[in-house]
């Protein structure tokens, strides 16, 4: 628990009057809390496929680590989509977020580790932006997969944000790397999702720990 609440520390806005201004819409009156919708404490709720859990990689904890993956803390698991948005609305985006830093968003049984028995035999596709203009690309990543929107959402782990100096990179993760043609459909369907024109390269995991920064994609679209 204390992991958790470490976590959503670093990634909740440091404040919050900042962020409400940044967010009024027009016409919003200032100082005033709208009046909740009649009966909205007792709405019914809206349940996901899957349990997700939000993990966050803080970069100064990084440094003091020995081993990769020692440094990635759980911030929250939502199963509804109540529980998404109450979540979502309330941490930094990537874009606020300091540099070095990874956010992930993966099913709830899965660790966002290529060594974790889920995505040891898997793969990713990457997106890659400039700094500070992943936010929107980010949100419509996660509600695609939360939301079942990709045809092979089964062979879906999660997805990570990497933030770093220059960009910020986008990375759905898979289960079996090897099946090309399931691998070829999520990375066509996401192209689609966030209507992104560039070309998109998918590596192995296998090959990404074996060759680190040399590796080369398998499959690109």
């Amino acid at each position: 628990m204390a992991q958790e609440e470490e976590a959503a520390a670093a990634m909740r806005p440091a404040s919050a009057e900042e962020d409400r201004e940044e967010d009024r819409e027009e016409g919003e009156i200032e100082g005033e809390e709208a009046e909740p919708a009649a009966g909205i404490h007792h709405q019914q709720l809206h349940p996901l496929e899957y349990a997700w859990k939000f993990w966050f990689d803080n970069p100064s904890l990084k440094s003091k680590q020995t081993a990769w993956g020692t440094s990635i803390r759980p911030v929250h698991t939502f199963s509804t989509v109540e529980d998404f948005w109450s979540l979502y609305n309330n941490i930094h985006h990537p874009s606020k977020l300091v540099v070095g830093a990874d956010l992930y968003c993966f099913k709830d049984t899965i660790e966002p580790k290529w060594e974790d028995p889920v995505c040891q035999n898997g793969g990713n596709w990457t997106i890659n932006c400039p700094r500070g203009k992943s936010d929107t690309m980010w949100l419509y990543t996660l509600l695609a997969m939360i939301g079942e929107q990709f045809d092979n959402g089964d062979e879906i782990c999660g997805a990570v944000v990497n933030v770093r100096g220059k960009q910020e990179r986008i990375s759905i993760w898979t289960k079996n790397a090897a099946n090309e043609a399931t691998q070829l459909s999520i990375g066509k369907q996401w192209k689609e999702m966030l209507d992104y024109n560039e070309q998109i390269g998918f590596i192995f995991h296998d090959d990404a720990k074996k060759l680190g920064r040399s590796v080369k994609s398998k499959y690109t679209i």
